[in-house]
C-alpha cells in the first residue's frame, strides 16, 4: 500500500500560493513562518521536485508547482463541498419518524396537520402506527407517542397538540325512540351502551359531572371496542349509546344521524399530547413537533 501523502503540508502549500507569501500565509493560519517554510522544504524533498521559486521580492511557482497547486486546490474544494453536503443532512430534516397513536388521533390530528410535510420536508418518512394499548415507545422503537393528558413516564417530554377535549353521549334517533331519552346520568342504566376497553383490559367507566360532582357509569351492552373511532361507528349502526370525543361525531350530530344526550353532564378533559424521550431529538422529529404543537 502506497504511503499516504501528508495533507497538512499540501494545505500549507496551497495557503502560501493563495496568500502570495510565507508571511501572509503564517498570519492567516496563525502559525510561525519558520514552521511553514520547513514543511514546504520537506514536501519538496519528498516529492523530489522544486515547487516554489523564492526571491526577495516575490514568490512564484515552478511548472510542477503550478500543476500541484491546481490538483490540491481542486481536491480541497471537493472536500469542502462534501462536508457542506453532510451539513445539509444535519440542517435539512430527513429520515424516518415512527409515532404510536390511536386511530382517532391519527385521523383527526396527525394526518391533517402533518400533510404539509409532503411539500415542506420531502425527505421525512412518517410511520403512524395505530394502537390503543399502553406502548413503551422506547422499547418498541417509536420516536414519539400520542396520549390524552400530560401524564407521561419519567424522562419524557409532553407537548400539547390539541385543545381540551369534550366528550359526548350519542345515539341514533331510533335508539332514543326505543329506549327513551336520558335526563340524568342515572338513566344510562336503562340503555345498552358501547364499551371502551383500556389498554390493561379494564372497561372504561364513563366519567360525567353532576352538580359539580364526578359520577361514573359502567357501560352495559353487547359491544366492546378498544378504539373511540370504532365506538362512534358502532353508535351510527344503532348498536347502543357511545361516549366519545365530540369531534368524532360533530358531522353526525349536525346531520341528525346521531343525537347528543346529557350534554351538560359530559366531561371536558385534557386534549392530546405528543410525548417523546428528552434526549436526542432528531431534526425530523423536531420539525414534526413544531408543526403539531399549539
Amino acid at each position: 500500500m502506497a504511503k499516504r501523502e501528508n495533507y497538512n503540508e499540501l494545505f500549507l502549500f496551497m495557503a502560501v500560493v493563495q496568500e502570495g507569501s510565507f508571511t501572509a500565509a503564517a498570519k492567516r493560519l496563525g502559525m510561525a513562518q519558520s514552521g511553514i517554510s520547513r514543511s514546504l522544504r520537506e514536501l519538496e524533498q519528498r516529492l523530489g521536485l522544486q515547487l516554489l521559486v523564492r526571491t526577495t521580492r516575490k514568490l512564484s511557482l515552478t511548472q510542477a508547482g503550478e500543476q500541484l497547486y491546481q490538483t490540491v486546490q481542486s481536491g480541497f474544494k471537493a472536500l469542502d463541498t462534501g462536508l457542506a453536503t453532510l451539513a445539509d443532512y444535519r440542517n435539512t430534516p430527513s429520515g424516518t419518524v415512527r409515532i404510536n397513536a390511536s386511530q382517532h388521533a391519527i385521523d383527526k390530528v396527525l394526518l391533517p396537520k402533518l400533510a404539509i410535510i409532503k411539500q415542506r420536508y420531502p425527505d421525512i418518512r412518517i410511520e403512524l402506527i395505530s394502537e390503543n394499548r399502553f406502548v413503551d415507545i422506547i422499547a418498541e422503537r417509536f420516536d414519539a407517542g400520542v396520549r390524552l393528558g400530560p401524564e407521561v413516564g419519567s424522562g419524557m417530554v409532553a407537548v400539547r397538540i390539541t385543545p381540551d377535549m369534550e366528550m359526548a353521549v350519542v345515539g341514533t334517533p331510533e335508539h332514543f325512540r326505543r329506549y327513551g331519552f336520558p335526563q340524568t346520568p342515572a338513566d344510562l342504566a336503562l340503555h345498552p351502551c358501547i364499551a371502551y376497553q383500556l389498554g390493561g383490559g379494564n372497561i372504561y367507566a364513563w366519567e360525567l359531572n353532576e352538580n359539580g360532582n364526578a359520577v361514573t357509569h359502567k357501560p352495559q351492552g353487547q359491544w366492546v371496542f378498544a378504539d373511540s373511532f370504532m365506538e362512534a361507528k358502532a353508535a351510527r349502526l344503532g348498536l347502543g349509546l357511545a361516549y366519545v370525543p365530540v369531534e368524532l361525531v360533530t358531522e353526525d350530530i349536525e346531520q341528525g344521524s346521531l343525537i347528543r344526550a346529557l350534554q351538560r353532564y359530559s366531561l371536558r378533559m385534557d386534549g392530546s399530547f405528543l410525548y417523546y424521550p428528552h434526549r436526542n431529538v432528531s431534526p425530523a422529529l423536531r420539525a414534526i413537533i413544531d408543526i403539531l404543537k399549539i
